[in-house]
């Protein structure tokens, strides 16, 4: 009986959106709440600038990744095409390219050419397209579910900050920050576990970079904020 495996690699189109997603909304979110709250500003203008964020932060994500991974899926569209150009012109020249291929990884030649000939009569622009140019259909390029999966993550990550701000109205900074490097450890950790590497170095990355960017946003907010007062 056949094993059906499942490996992490399956993972990594909507986990990389995901992750990004969600990191993106609670740093940019926080800080943006803990540089404009220390400025000396009102609870209600800090949710409101709180709020703003989500909303351009998650639209600015959605367009950003469907962009990004459309040129990729347009890229591997355009080679694919072009592979199948060749396998109709010069089927023995590319019939031999992948004998070759298969002999670089430690194939008999005799064995190579037996091996790529059954493979192309099942498959040859398939075979090529994971043999020649590395594509494979877990990892092809899925505009829609990255655009989708980065919106959606980055507005719950975005919500983190705007609840600390209002169930703590009167210590916002330090409710914010709080929260959100607790938040952010968390999901450094569960990504890292999820892909396979050790959540603490994923907790770790992940808080330390959440950190520097409220830090800094919040030195601003001060500095601005004495400076208009």
């Amino acid at each position: 009986m056949i094993q059906d495996e499942k490996h992490r690699t399956e993972r990594i189109g909507w986990l990389r959106a995901a992750v990004l997603g969600a990191n993106d909304g609670i740093v940019s979110t926080a800080s943006l709440v803990v540089g404009v709250a220390a400025a000396n500003s009102a609870q209600h203008e800090t949710l409101l600038a709180g709020v703003a964020g989500l909303v351009a932060g998650a639209l600015s994500m959605a367009a950003g990744e469907y962009v990004s991974v459309s040129s990729q899926a347009d890229t591997e569209q355009a080679d694919l095409a072009l592979e199948r150009k060749e396998l109709a012109t010069q089927p023995a020249a590319e019939e031999t390219e992948l004998t070759e291929i298969y002999v670089k990884r430690g194939l008999e030649p005799s064995l190579a050419r037996t091996v790529a000939q059954q493979l192309m009569a099942h498959d040859a622009l398939g075979a090529h397209a994971r043999d020649e140019l590395g594509m494979s259909e877990a990892l092809s390029a899925r505009p829609l579910q990255a655009a989708l999966a980065s919106a959606a993550t980055f507005s719950v990550g975005a919500a983190v900050p705007l609840l600390a701000v209002v169930i703590a109205p009167t210590s916002v900074v330090l409710t914010v920050s709080l929260v959100s490097l607790v938040c952010l450890a968390t999901l450094g950790a569960v990504a890292a576990r999820v892909g396979g590497a050790s959540p603490w170095i994923g907790a770790w990355r992940v808080a330390f970079w959440g950190a520097l960017a409220m830090a800094v946003t919040a030195g601003v907010g001060k500095l601005f904020g004495t400076a208009v007062s």
